[in-house]
């Protein structure tokens, strides 16, 4: 049985649909099976202002790619913009033991998620999308890389916590399921397009990606592979057209 994953990008030009099964070898990336692309209606600046025309626009690339692919579309993982995607820095601080503890994924897991307790204030009317790890420290000392493994009384953690504004976030959620698919999982757009046009040496170095959308202008930097800073700009392309 075919195996395929689908993903969906809702701009505020095009709604793009793609589908790719996995290649044989893990080694090799996906295969695109089928693409699908219609013109967005009820959005500004990526986000929606008519629900019900969105939702037409999302049904109409989904039908494209299903009919490309010739396979049904159940569920799909969406990329998330517009204007309502921000950043917040926070830190997170636990106790491992008070006679000195080994660093589990739990404790790491811990860590960052009192990092998300910490900016809640800062979340008001945000919904977390992502909660990226930029750097830990064992007892005051920083780590460089994971710090599973490593003995010490306190971990702390720096994070970038990718947000966005959690109307937009259930409005976009809502208008893909309100055309019949269920969504299995979400992505900040800029993040999803750093995986498929940074190598990892670029990412390592320091780099910024830029993507000029029709309204908005995304913007995504890396440093030592790890993505510190994202920022959309109610500028894109239809404003140099203008």
């Amino acid at each position: 049985m075919l195996k395929y994953y689908t993903g969906i990008d809702v701009g505020t030009y095009h709604v793009k649909v793609v589908i790719a099964t996995p290649s044989e070898s893990p080694d090799l990336p996906m295969q695109i099976i089928g693409t699908g692309i219609a013109i967005s209606r009820g959005m500004r600046h990526g986000f929606i202002v008519d629900p019900n025309e969105a939702t037409k626009s999302v049904k109409e690339a989904l039908a494209r790619a299903s009919s490309s692919a010739k396979v049904p579309i159940k569920n799909a993982r969406v990329a998330l913009g517009g204007l309502g995607l921000d950043e917040i820095r926070s830190t997170g601080e636990v106790t491992l033991t008070s006679s000195g503890g080994i660093v589990t994924v739990r404790d790491i897991e811990r860590a960052e998620r009192e990092s998300e307790k910490r900016a809640s204030s800062k979340l008001t009317n945000r919904t977390i999308v992502h909660t990226i790890p930029i750097e830990f420290r064992v007892d005051g000392m920083k780590v460089l890389g994971q710090p599973n493994g490593l003995q010490g009384t306190k971990l702390a953690v720096d994070t970038l916590l990718i947000t966005m504004l959690s109307q937009h976030h259930d409005d976009l959620i809502e208008a893909v399921e309100a055309a019949g698919v269920e969504v299995v999982g979400v992505m900040a757009s800029p993040l999803a397009a750093s995986l498929v046009t940074l190598t990892k040496a670029q990412k390592t170095a320091g780099v910024v990606l830029a993507n000029i959308g029709a309204e908005t202008l995304s913007v995504i930097i890396f440093d030592n592979d790890v993505p510190i800073s994202i920022k959309v700009f109610p500028s894109g392309s239809s404003d140099i057209t203008n």
